[in-house]
Formats: C-alpha cells, sequence, structure tokens
C-alpha cells in the first residue's frame, strides 16, 4: 500500500532526541540547575533519556558550540565558567550587534510589529517569574531586529544571549526587578515608531551597557 504523503510527519522539522536533550541541559545550565564546572555525566544524561550516549555526546557538542559546556580532559563536558572581563567583551559584542539590527529594521518595522513589541512589553512589566522575565526580554527584542530580513545575524545575537542568559536572569533577579528595564524598552520602542533608527539604536546600546554594568555590580557584592 503506498504511503500517503499527507499522513507522514515532515522528519526535516521534528526535534531529534540530540534536540531535545541540548534543549533541557541548556535550560539547567541558564536556569542555574547546573553550577559553573559542574560535570555533566553523559551516563546519567543516557539514563535520564532513555538513549545510547550518542545523542547526548551530540546534545553536548552543540552546547560545546554556544559556549554553554567545555570538554576537559579526565572530566569530559563541564559547565563553562565565565570571567568578568569576557561577561564584559559578550556585553560589548550585544550591543554591536543588536543596535545594527535595529538601525537595519526600523526604516521596514510595521503596525504588527509595534504591536508586538508592546505587546512583550506589557506581559514583561506584569511577569513575576524570573525564567519568563528571560524569555519576554528576548522576545521584546528580537521581534525589534526581524524586519531587517537577516537571518544569520539574528541567529548570532541569539547565541550571544543564550551564553549569558544565565548572567541575565541573576541581573534581573539581583537588580529587583523590570521597573528600569521595562522604562528603557518603552524608549525604545518610542523611537522605533518614530522610524528614528539611530537614537534607537543609541538608547539600545545604552540599555544594553547599563544591564552589563548592574550585573558586575551584583556580581561583585
Amino acid at each position: 500500500m503506498p504511503l500517503n504523503p499527507t499522513d507522514l510527519p515532515s522528519l526535516g522539522t521534528a526535534p531529534t532526541a540530540s534536540d531535545i536533550i541540548a534543549k533541557h541541559i541548556r535550560e539547567a545550565i541558564v536556569s542555574g540547575e547546573f553550577d559553573e564546572g559542574e560535570p555533566i555525566r553523559q551516563d546519567d544524561v543516557a539514563k535520564l533519556f532513555d538513549v545510547s550516549k550518542i545523542p547526548v555526546r551530540e546534545a553536548l557538542k552543540r552546547l560545546e558550540a554556544e559556549g554553554l559546556v567545555e570538554f576537559q580532559k579526565n572530566r569530559g563536558a563541564v559547565v563553562t565558567s565565565v570571567s568578568e572581563p569576557e561577561i564584559a567583551q559578550i556585553f560589548e559584542v550585544r550591543a554591536m550587534l543588536e543596535s545594527n539590527a535595529i538601525r537595519l529594521s526600523v526604516p521596514r518595522m510595521t503596525a504588527r510589529t509595534f504591536q508586538r513589541a508592546e505587546e512583550y512589553c506589557d506581559a514583561f512589566a506584569q511577569e513575576t517569574n524570573v525564567a519568563r522575565w528571560a524569555e519576554l526580554n528576548w522576545q521584546f527584542h528580537s521581534c525589534l531586529y526581524e524586519d531587517a530580513e537577516r537571518s544569520f545575524l539574528l541567529n548570532l545575537i541569539r547565541s550571544v544571549n543564550d551564553r549569558i542568559e544565565r548572567y541575565l536572569r541573576i541581573q534581573l533577579t539581583l537588580s529587583g526587578g523590570t521597573g528600569v528595564d521595562d522604562r528603557e524598552h518603552r524608549e525604545i520602542l518610542a523611537a522605533c515608531r518614530a522610524r528614528d533608527a539611530e537614537k534607537a539604536a543609541e538608547l539600545l546600546t545604552q540599555h544594553i551597557t547599563k544591564a552589563c554594568e548592574s550585573l558586575l555590580a551584583n556580581i561583585r557584592k
């Protein structure tokens, strides 16, 4: 009996075992369930997901490429630690990439973009869960870059944000909430609505720089 194409799942879009494992380990790292320098035991992960070690290793290699884990001799995969100078450099790269993305995006933004961004702002301001803060923060920022139609740039920005998401969660928690970030988000959005790409880029750079300064100040306490 011939197969009916309409009944078949799309294997090109279905997540693989390594995709699912990488997602769960990534969340455990950024949420702080894994400490910096803590080893991730491949045997334990394979047993947990009831798979061989092959997809586990594939997932860990992907997270290594994202800068979240590193392979060490005699220890295997461990959660990476990031020094203060490295954090500062990552935020500096964030500012360069994201300010460029918003410059390219502003002239092409639509009413739907502004509506989505405002909805994310409202949800961000009302949220009390730090994990959702981080998610909504990314959704707000990324929706302001999408109209640039630079998928490689957006993916690069996402990877940089993934690298420091655990620290962003710390910064949001220790800074006492979302009030400052909400105000700055709305100022950036107002510049976008006014089609002032340079002002939006300037405000965004200041926003990212302040977040970095707040994070480092709280880490040093």
